[in-house]
């Protein structure tokens, strides 16, 4: 296993006339054993990373280090690095034996029957054993991701790195690969950089999320640091779904004023102490519909959840999401006024974007503590 060290990472295209960054500075520790996931909008570089990380793109500036060993100028295949990609990229002429063995019948001097042993011991931890004889087109996109992790845990290498490998299947098939996928780097214990666009995705697999905008990375924590303690607005606005309410508000001493008729009056003022106006960001499930709230809206749909509903609201120009419980079920049109706790009003700098004000992270409670607590 291994652990990454990146630092000063810069990797530009183009030529001298129209040169794009698509990766700037930056800086990065990849725990040995850990599951980073590189999450961001598309073109933010997270894939331009893993790349640099692999092998398969020169860096501009910077350094890569696995282990405090430079591997900066290393080659692909000199890193000791596998690598999972979305198409899965699987040979259309070869079984599944084959295809699994591949790498070790091409970098090796082992034997079939040696090789033949470690591709059934693969195929088992995957649950693909019977399968070891079909061709890919055969195979449903499952299992062709199996196949595929097949092939790169084979390999036995210090490092994983997956680009979007999930992206090609349905939902409920992506749910249950995440799981899977969990499991399998769990067991195995190999650090792991994988990359995707779902931020949904990204909080459920990570132990550390990497979100990235603009070749910039923008913040690096837990699901529950990056939720409840944004670094900036681009942060709070990317993860959650449905995603947070934001508007800018006019600072009246310790008040803020809003568009359509918002007032919300601080108890601690700091955040917003000599500032003319702030942006403002409240998450959709701590908006609680009350008889006179600050934030008067009128209801323009109503999506039936099941166990919640989602209301979408108008409040004067600014579009609102609220998530309420499934018996809260207004008519299309109705003026509905919300309120939340100051603990969990978010503040940003109108200017620069940087948070002022966020949640404090919550206190991870140890289980056996709290069945223990809650037991009758």
């Amino acid at each position: 296993m291994a652990t990454i060290d990146i630092t000063n990472l810069r990797k530009e295209f183009g030529d001298d006339g129209n040169r794009i960054v698509a990766v700037e500075d930056l800086d990065l520790t990849i725990e040995d054993g850990e599951f980073i996931v590189f999450v961001g909008p598309s073109g933010c570089g997270k894939t331009t990373t893993l790349r640099c990380i692999a092998g398969l793109e020169d860096v501009t500036d910077g350094r890569i280090e696995f282990d405090e060993h430079d591997v900066t100028d290393q080659r692909a295949r000199e890193r000791n690095v596998a690598m999972v990609f979305q198409n899965y990229a699987l040979y259309p002429h070869m079984t599944v034996r084959k295809n699994i063995g591949f790498p070790l019948r091409l970098s090796t001097k082992q034997s079939s029957d040696e090789i033949d042993r470690q591709v059934e011991d693969v195929a088992e931890l995957l649950g693909i054993e019977e399968l070891l004889d079909d061709k890919p087109k055969e195979l449903s996109g499952g299992q062709q991701q199996r196949v595929a992790l097949g092939r790169a845990i084979i390999r036995d290498p210090e490092v994983f790195l997956m680009d979007e490998p999930l992206s090609n299947l349905d939902a409920k098939l992506r749910s249950v690969m995440r799981t899977e996928l969990q499991e399998l780097q769990q067991e195995l214990g190999v650090t792991t950089a994988y990359v995707t666009h779902d931020q949904v995705e990204a909080m459920a697999m990570g132990d550390r999320i990497a979100i990235l905008d603009e070749g910039k990375l923008q913040q690096v924590g837990t699901a529950n640091e990056v939720y409840r303690s944004p670094a900036n607005e681009f942060v709070a606005g990317f993860i959650g779904s449905p995603s947070i309410n934001l508007f800018t508000a006019e600072v009246n001493g310790d008040t803020l004023v809003g568009p359509g008729g918002f007032t919300y009056t601080l108890e601690d003022g700091s955040p917003v102490a000599d500032r003319d106006r702030v942006r403002v960001g409240v998450r959709p499930e701590d908006m609680d519909p009350v008889s006179n709230g600050c934030m008067p809206s009128e209801v323009t749909v109503v999506e039936h959840m099941g166990n919640e509903n989602f209301l979408y609201a108008e409040m004067g120009d600014v579009a609102l999401t609220a998530r309420v419980e499934s018996e809260i079920r207004p008519e299309e049109g109705t003026v509905v006024s919300f309120d939340f706790a100051e603990e969990d009003l978010y503040l940003f700098d109108a200017d620069t974007q940087e948070a002022l004000k966020t949640k404090t992270s919550e206190t991870e409670v140890d289980y056996d503590q709290y069945v223990t607590r809650n037991s009758v």
